[in-house]
């Protein structure tokens, strides 16, 4: 009898440390999942330093520094052309990088940090309360309307020859392209370079 209750403890026991092994697989770093080229992702992001850059597949890809970053919270669903990623719970100096398919329409709110946007393709609409935000825009042929702003701040668009600082900036452009780009900052600097 005894045997028999040890031998159902080790496989109970057994079975519980490969729940939890497999629990930390699927939410720890890196995150990845399939998406299709052309779709929208929705990202939420809490404070931290972001690079989103194109993928070489056509697939969402996640990573960050756990050791940094124990406990932050990261949910990545996907629903047919439409993808939702947010990252809460995020610590001090927290970093991640983000690859997504190179033709993929973004809406992207930050509420503070750094956010770095590589050459993607689609539509891009970018907020963000506090902090920089630098988009790859390539060329402006490939834009069709284009707005950008900072309460307080400055606003360099090289891409779009346009450069001002201070409080209230903004510009508009408006070009023969099919893609729309919105950045906005409440407070920091706006960067749209080709």
């Amino acid at each position: 009898m005894k045997t028999t209750f040890a031998r159902i403890f080790i496989v109970l026991a057994a079975a519980v440390t490969a729940s939890i092994q497999l629990q930390g697989q699927t939410t720890g770093s890196p995150m990845e999942k399939d998406f299709v080229s052309g779709g929208k992702i929705e990202m939420t992001l809490e404070s931290g330093g972001y690079d989103i850059r194109p993928s070489s597949d056509n697939r969402i890809h996640v990573r960050w520094n756990e050791a940094s970053a124990k406990g932050v919270a990261v949910k990545l669903s996907i629903n047919g052309k439409t993808g939702d990623l947010r990252v809460e719970k995020t610590p001090n100096n927290f970093h991640a990088t983000i690859e997504v398919p190179a033709a993929t329409h973004l809406r992207i709110r930050l509420t503070a940090g750094a956010l770095n946007v590589g050459a993607i393709k689609g539509d891009k609409d970018i907020e963000i309360n506090a902090g920089d935000v630098k988009v790859a825009v390539g060329s402006p042929n490939d834009w069709g309307d284009v707005d950008a702003s900072v309460v307080a701040g400055d606003l360099h668009a090289s891409a779009f020859e346009a450069q001002k600082g201070g409080l209230f900036r903004s510009f508009q452009w408006k070009g023969p392209g099919r893609y729309r780009l919105h950045v906005h900052a409440t407070a920091g600097s706006i960067s749209l370079n080709k």
